[in-house]
């Protein structure tokens, strides 16, 4: 019985077999067996994860507005075309940011790359876009009251939608075009493959259209504050019910402003002084608040609007509450 063993294992390396013992016998034969390493386990980050799970309620949350304006005929007035230009924004970056997610640990290439970061820096850029251009319709229709419902606003609006998109994929082109940081990296930013460059074109054209936002918002509230005034000269209102609906107005202004800004400028101001070198962490934790303007959007200029309440009754339940047919437009409601 040895000397069969001997035999069968007569081909091993001398120097490092003994077959006086069992041991070594059972150890030069472990030795031989191939070891098979397992493959390493795919690790996803949780902000990754975050960021997709707003990406999913971002699309579900404005598919629905979407599908509402497009399948009523009645919501096609200036106002509900620029909040149709912001849901269709707002779906496009929340299926950017599930793409993203599923090519980062599914199909990673640089191709990928660059057609993810396009979506997402165009959808982004519409969506900021069609928030500037409700703020300037909401300003025309308070300044030219008499003369908004007429076919030059709809030209206009529709030239606004043309401008917007066009610069939006414009920007959205430019990552896929070459302007990346792929061959560079040391020109990265804190998105990658975005150049320091293009971020900081970005950030700046934000900062801009939030100046603009502002200013006009200042000349909302005095429009509204005037005609809430002039609103209680003719019914004789109490001074109280007046100071109560311009306040009302005013602070739906703030909020909505607010909400803008704390969303999307803390991002804004990081992109501008940081670069790759920086920990991801602090994009991750600046990037999630701008996407979260995208769920907010549909609450404030949607939901809120008492025509798409309305259409949103019936089909949810072919019917509309007796008090929100009754309801009447206020000053307080731009």
């Amino acid at each position: 019985m040895n000397e069969d063993l001997k035999v069968n294992l007569s081909w091993l390396p001398q120097d490092h077999l003994d077959t006086s013992s069992p041991e070594n016998v059972s150890a030069a034969v472990s030795s031989l067996i191939p070891v098979i390493e397992p493959e390493p386990e795919l690790i996803v980050n949780p902000w990754d994860i975050v960021l997709c799970t707003s990406g999913t309620l971002i699309s579900c949350e404005n598919a629905i507005v979407v599908l509402i304006i497009f399948h009523n005929p009645s919501l096609r007035a200036p106002m509900f075309l620029l909040i149709g230009s912001l849901a269709l924004a707002d779906l496009l970056a929340g299926i950017g940011l599930i793409i993203n997610f599923i090519f980062a640990y599914l199909l990673q290439s640089e191709a990928t790359k660059l057609v993810t970061i396009g979506l997402i820096v165009a959808s982004f850029s519409a969506s900021v876009c069609s928030l500037l251009a409700i703020t300037v319709d909401r300003y025309l229709s308070l300044y030219y009251a008499l003369t908004y419902n007429s076919e030059r606003t709809v030209t206009f609006t529709y030239i606004m939608l043309i401008m917007l998109w066009g610069a939006s994929i414009c920007l959205g082109l430019l990552p896929v075009m070459g302007w990346n940081c792929l061959k560079d990296e040391s020109t990265c930013s804190v998105i990658r493959p975005l150049t320091k460059n293009n971020a900081a074109i970005l950030s700046v054209s934000f900062l801009l259209m939030f100046a603009l936002m502002l200013q006009l918002y200042i000349q909302i509230c005095k429009i509204v504050m005037r005609h809430a005034h002039q609103i209680a000269l003719q019914h004789h209102f109490l001074a109280t019910s007046h100071y109560v609906t311009t306040r009302k107005g005013v602070s739906t202004l703030a909020i909505i402003l607010g909400t803008f800004a704390a969303c999307w400028m803390p991002f804004t101001l990081y992109s501008l002084i940081a670069d790759y070198t920086y920990p991801s962490i602090y994009t991750y934790a600046t990037l999630l608040p701008a996407t979260y303007n995208s769920i907010i959007n549909p609450v404030i200029y949607a939901f809120r609007n008492q025509e798409i309440q309305k259409a949103l009754w019936l089909i949810c339940c072919s019917c509309i509450p007796s008090n929100l047919s009754q309801r009447a437009r206020s000053p307080s409601d731009v």
